[in-house]
This record gives structure tokens, C-alpha cells and sequence, in this order.
């Protein structure tokens, strides 16, 4: 229960923890932010980390100077880029024998609806999932297993990462600090978890039609 407190607190009040950290730890912060995207796309078991809100809030204090705006969108580009990279790789090496034996988590139904779902929309899967929490660390490692060939691959990464990048860390920089925006931050980062999370709530919808049909 204390645990789920605290992630609550850290999603909710994401700007002032990240005050704090900047506070303490100075420029270190940098690698913090690296680490922290790095790890929700390159490790399939850590889908709960903020990246959105966390993108959001640093290109907002960047725009209050506590970051250098330009580097930071470099280092968060190059940290989602790696970090679906090495999320494919994992994949790649792991194999489709990770979804046999019954497993809970890797459940064989979800790399055959992933497979139809690249089948379906190509590389555009890659790209759009950066946007969905939880989708956006598992596409990658479900690309590897299902053997997407790299060259495709790499240049989807790279069009999602800058896109999702881009989107959130410069929304941050552009509209964080405006009055209304800034009193009201918490609202503002429910806001963008709930649209970020429609696309898992329709197709878990669609889904159930499916089954019931």
C-alpha cells in the first residue's frame, strides 16, 4: 500500500519531486532522466515508470532554466532510441519460447495479437505505440521475438522516439509554465495518463466485442 502511495505521489506531483532531485543531485539529475527513459523502453519489466508526465516536467523547468534545453532533448532522444533498441535485441535473443510453458506474463495470445497488429499496421506499430504507457515497452520486445527485420525497425524507432520526445518534452517547455498550467500541474498529468492510456482502454473494448461476438 505504501508502495502504491508513493508512485501515486511521484506520477501526481512529478514537478516538485523533480525540483527536489535537481536541488540535490545538480546536474547528475541529466543521467537520472537518461536512466529513468532509458528503462521504461529498454526493460519490458519496468512499463510503470512516468516517462510522459516526466518528459512534460523537465521541459518545463527547462524553460525556467534548470535544464539546457537543446541537450536535454538530445539526451532523451538518444535514450528512447537505445532504449527500444536494447528492448528489441532482448527479444530478438529471448525468442518466441519465452510465450510457451504457460507463462503469466508472456502469454502466447499477446505476441500473436501483436503479430497481427504489425501485420496490419506495418511499421506505423512501432511509431504509435510510443505514445501508449505500457504498449510503448513492450512493442519493441515483441518486434524482436517476431523477427521485424532490424533496418525496418531502427528508422521506426527513431521516427517514434523523436516524435514522442519532441511532443512531450517540448509541450512542457512551450505551455508548463503557463500560470493556469503550472497551479494546476497535477490535473495536467492525469490529463495526459488518461489520453494516453484511451488506445489500450478502446482495443481491450473492441477486443471483448470480439470474444462476445
Amino acid at each position: 500500500m505504501e508502495f502504491i502511495k508513493y508512485v501515486v505521489d511521484l506520477f501526481l506531483h512529478i514537478d516538485k519531486n523533480l525540483v527536489l532531485i535537481i536541488a540535490k543531485y545538480g546536474t547528475l539529475t541529466y543521467i537520472m532522466l537518461f536512466g529513468v527513459i532509458f528503462m521504461e523502453t529498454g526493460l519490458v519489466v519496468t512499463p510503470f515508470l512516468p516517462g510522459d508526465s516526466l518528459l512534460f516536467a523537465a521541459g518545463a523547468l527547462a524553460a525556467m532554466g534548470s535544464f539546457d534545453i537543446a541537450f536535454l532533448w538530445i539526451l532523451m532522444a538518444a535514450a528512447a532510441v537505445l532504449g527500444d533498441t536494447v528492448n528489441y535485441w532482448i527479444g530478438h535473443k529471448l525468442g518466441r519460447g519465452v510465450f510457451e510453458k504457460g507463462s503469466k506474463f508472456f502469454k502466447k495470445e499477446y505476441l500473436e495479437e501483436a503479430e497481427a497488429f504489425y501485420a496490419k499496421h506495418g511499421g506505423k506499430a512501432i511509431i504509435l505505440a510510443r505514445f501508449v504507457p505500457i504498449v510503448r515497452t513492450f512493442a519493441p520486445f515483441v518486434a524482436g521475438i517476431s523477427e521485424m527485420h532490424y533496418g525496418r525497425f531502427i528508422s521506426y524507432n527513431i521516427i517514434g522516439g523523436l516524435s514522442w520526445v519532441s511532443l512531450f518534452l517540448l509541450g512542457g517547455f512551450w505551455f508548463g509554465n503557463i500560470p493556469f498550467v503550472k497551479e494546476n500541474f497535477h490535473y495536467v498529468v492525469i490529463i495526459i495518463v488518461l489520453i494516453s492510456v484511451v488506445p489500450i482502454v478502446l482495443t481491450g473494448v473492441k477486443n471483448g466485442k470480439k470474444k462476445k461476438g
